[in-house]
C-alpha cells in the first residue's frame, strides 16, 4: 500500500480510547492524541496522553479507537 495516499485516521486534540497491547484490553478512560508520527512499518503511529497520567505513550493506529 503506498503511504502516498493514505492520511492519519486521528488528529491533534481528538479523544480516542487507546487498546492496550493484548487483544481487546482497553486502557481505562480516555486519552487525547498529542502528536502525529511518521509512517513506521504498516501503519501511523501517535502520541497520546491520558487526563490523569504524568506521561504519554506511543500507540499505533490499530491500537486507537474513536470510541461509541
Amino acid at each position: 500500500m503506498s503511504t502516498a495516499l493514505k492520511s492519519h485516521r486521528y488528529s491533534v486534540g481528538q479523544t480516542v480510547y487507546y487498546v492496550g497491547p493484548f487483544a481487546g484490553s482497553r486502557v481505562g478512560g480516555s486519552f487525547q492524541v498529542v502528536n502525529l508520527l511518521p509512517f513506521e512499518g504498516d501503519e501511523y503511529r501517535y502520541r497520546i496522553k491520558g487526563a490523569g497520567e504524568a506521561f504519554e505513550r506511543v500507540a499505533r493506529e490499530s491500537q486507537l479507537d474513536r470510541g461509541r
